[in-house]
C-alpha cells in the first residue's frame, strides 16, 4: 500500500501536471529528442540488425556473467587497476570512502554516474566530511538545487533557464536575472574549472566494461569525465556488473547505438577509454551487484539488465513526458525504471507498472530490444497477486473482467454509454470522487455500436 515516505506515482504526477505550462514544455522537449533519435535510426539501413545483434551480445554476456566478470578482473588487474566487489549499495559506499580515507582525500569531482545515484554516494561521502562536486552541467545544477536528476541522460530537463539563472545567482553569485544560456554555461565552466584543479580524486561511472581487455569506456558530451580523472592522481570507476560486454569488437556496436538512441547524435562528443591507471596514479574499479544477480535469475525480467541507459524509452513514453522524472521516486525513472524499481522494493514502487499505457513505444525504440511493456504487464499481474495495489483498483478490474467476459452485460454497458450516459453533465463524471478522470477526458461514444454499423454496412453492400 502507498506510504507517506513513498507517495504513489499518480499523486506526484498530479503535482507536476498542475503546472500546465511546464508539463507541455517538458513533453515537447522530450518529443523533440525522440524525433532526433528517429532521424538517426532512419539514416542507417542496418539499424534493426544492430539492435538485434546488441540484444544477442548482451544476452550472451548475462548468460555467462560470472566467467566474464572473472576475466575482466584478471585483465584489469594485469593493467594495474585494483578491482573491488560490492554486494550492495552500502558496501559500495564503504569501499569508495575507504579508498578516499586511505589517501587522505577531502575533495572529489564526479562525472555522471547513475550507479552512484542509485547508491546515494554523494550524501554518504558528505556525511563523512568529503566534498563531492558533480561536474556534468545538468548534474551540477540539480546538485546545487538539492534535487535528484529527473532523467538519466538529461538530468535537468525539468528546469528552465530562468530557474538555472536563479540557482546560479544564489549559489555562485552570478548577476540576478541573466538567463542567457551561453553566459550561464560560461559561468559554470569558470566555477567548475577551479573544482577540477583542486580535486584530489575523480569518480566516474562506466558505460561499458570489456572483459577481453579489462578496459573501461566512459561516454560524455562535455569532457568532464576526462578532466576529472586526468588531473587528480586517483580514479575510482563505479559500475554495475551488467555493464560488461565480452569483446573489444563488440564495443563499436554499442557506441553506434548509444548516442543515436539517447540524444540523436551519431556519437558522443567524448568516448574515453581507460586501461589501468596513469603513470604514478591509482585506478580503482568497484563492481556492484545491489540486486542485479537476483534480477538475472528471474526469467521474466532478466532482459531488463541489457539496458545501456540511453533514456530512449523515457523520451518516447507519453506518461513520463507528461509526469516528469521525479514522479517515479526512483533513481532510474520511466519505463525501464518502472521495471527495475519493483524488483528492488515492490511495496514502495507498486504504482510504477501502472504508470504506463502499454502502447509499446518504449519497446520499439529500445536499442537492445528489451520487451519493456510486456515486463510492465507481467509486473501488474505479480503486484495484483501480492495485493500490493489499492483495493479500489482491484475491485474496478474485477468489475471490468465481468463486463468484458459476459456478452449481454458488455452489450448493455455499451448501450448505456451510447444513450443515457451521453447526456450526463460533465461534473457528474469529473469530480474529486473520480480520481481516474481528474486528468482525462472521456471520448464521446458513437450513436451506434460496432455491430449495428457492421450490419448496416453489410446490408448496403
Amino acid at each position: 500500500m502507498p506510504t507517506k515516505t513513498h507517495p504513489n506515482h499518480a499523486q506526484l504526477a498530479d503535482q507536476f501536471a498542475a503546472n500546465e505550462q511546464r508539463a507541455h514544455w517538458h513533453d515537447n522537449a522530450l518529443w523533440f529528442v525522440r524525433q532526433k533519435r528517429d532521424r538517426m535510426a532512419r539514416s542507417l539501413p542496418e539499424w534493426e540488425r544492430l539492435r538485434e545483434l546488441a540484444a544477442q551480445v548482451k544476452a550472451h554476456a548475462l548468460s555467462n556473467l560470472p566467467e566474464y566478470l572473472e576475466q575482466f578482473e584478471r585483465q584489469a588487474t594485469a593493467l594495474g587497476a585494483v578491482v573491488h566487489w560490492a554486494a550492495d549499495a552500502q558496501e559500495h559506499n564503504e569501499i569508495v570512502h575507504g579508498i578516499l580515507k586511505a589517501n587522505n582525500v577531502e575533495r572529489v569531482v564526479k562525472s555522471k554516474s547513475m550507479l552512484t545515484e542509485e547508491c546515494h554516494l554523494n550524501p554518504y561521502l558528505e556525511s563523512h566530511g568529503i566534498e563531492v562536486v558533480d561536474t556534468d552541467l545538468g548534474e551540477w545544477i540539480v546538485q546545487l538545487r538539492r534535487e535528484p536528476p529527473s532523467h538519466i541522460v538529461l538530468p535537468a530537463i525539468h528546469i528552465k533557464k530562468e530557474e538555472v539563472s536563479e540557482t546560479f545567482h544564489e549559489h555562485i553569485g552570478t548577476p540576478k536575472g541573466n538567463a542567457n544560456p551561453t553566459f550561464l554555461a560560461g559561468q559554470a565552466r569558470r566555477h567548475l574549472r577551479q573544482r577540477f584543479l583542486g580535486a584530489q580524486a575523480g569518480i566516474t561511472g562506466v558505460n561499458f566494461a570489456v572483459a577481453e581487455t579489462g578496459g573501461l569506456v566512459v561516454c560524455t558530451n562535455e569532457g568532464n569525465a576526462d578532466l576529472g580523472v586526468s588531473l587528480p592522481p586517483i580514479h575510482i570507476a563505479c559500475m554495475g556488473i551488467e555493464k560488461l560486454i565480452p569483446r573489444l569488437a563488440d564495443l563499436a556496436l554499442f557506441t553506434r547505438l548509444l548516442a543515436r538512441s539517447a540524444t540523436g547524435q551519431p556519437i558522443t562528443t567524448y568516448t574515453s577509454h581507460f586501461h589501468g591507471p596513469r603513470t604514478g596514479g591509482q585506478m580503482h574499479i568497484v563492481l556492484v551487484d545491489n540486486g542485479r544477480t537476483d534480477l538475472r535469475a528471474n526469467p521474466t525480467y532478466q532482459e531488463s539488465l541489457q539496458c545501456i541507459r540511453c533514456g530512449a524509452c523515457m523520451n518516447t513514453c507519453p506518461v513520463y513526458r507528461r509526469s516528469g522524472g521525479h514522479s517515479y521516486s526512483n533513481t532510474v525513472p520511466g519505463p525501464i525504471g518502472s521495471v527495475l524499481a519493483p524488483a528492488g522494493d515492490p511495496h514502495a514502487h507498486h504504482s510504477l507498472p501502472y504508470a504506463c499505457t502499454l502502447c509499446g513505444s518504449c519497446t520499439d525504440v529500445c536499442p537492445v530490444k528489451i520487451p519493456l511493456h510486456h515486463q510492465l504487464l507481467a509486473w501488474r499481474g505479480e503486484l495484483a497477486e501480492k495485493k500490493l495495489i489499492p483495493v479500489g483498483k482491484r475491485l474496478s478490474m474485477k468489475v471490468a473482467r465481468v463486463i468484458l467476459g459476459t456478452p449481454w452485460i458488455y452489450q448493455t454497458a455499451g448501450w448505456l454509454a451510447r444513450k443515457p450516459l451521453r447526456i450526463l453533465p460533465h461534473w457528474l463524471t469529473h469530480n474529486r470522487l473520480n480520481a481516474w478522470a481528474r486528468n482525462r477526458e472521456l471520448p464521446i461514444a458513437p450513436k451506434e455500436s460496432f455491430r449495428q454499423q457492421y450490419r448496416k454496412t453489410k446490408a448496403d453492400s
